[in-house]
């Protein structure tokens, strides 16, 4: 469970430099995902979750 918390911590950290560090690029990214299909939007998210998955195994082996 504590890796789990960890995990979510460094996307929270991930997420805030990047709003920090380039908030004019994450409102147009935020405004372009709102045009995209929900289809395209829906294998991007399971590609990502796969290869997190996968990285994760790899890593934790």
């Amino acid at each position: 469970m504590s890796d789990f918390v960890v995990a979510i911590g460094l996307v929270l950290a991930m997420e805030g430099i990047l709003f920090a560090a380039f908030p004019g690029a994450v409102k147009q990214a935020m405004a372009h995902v709102t045009e995209t299909p929900d289809t395209a939007l829906r294998t991007i998210g399971i590609v990502s979750a796969v290869i997190g998955v996968v990285l994760v195994w790899f890593v934790r082996g």
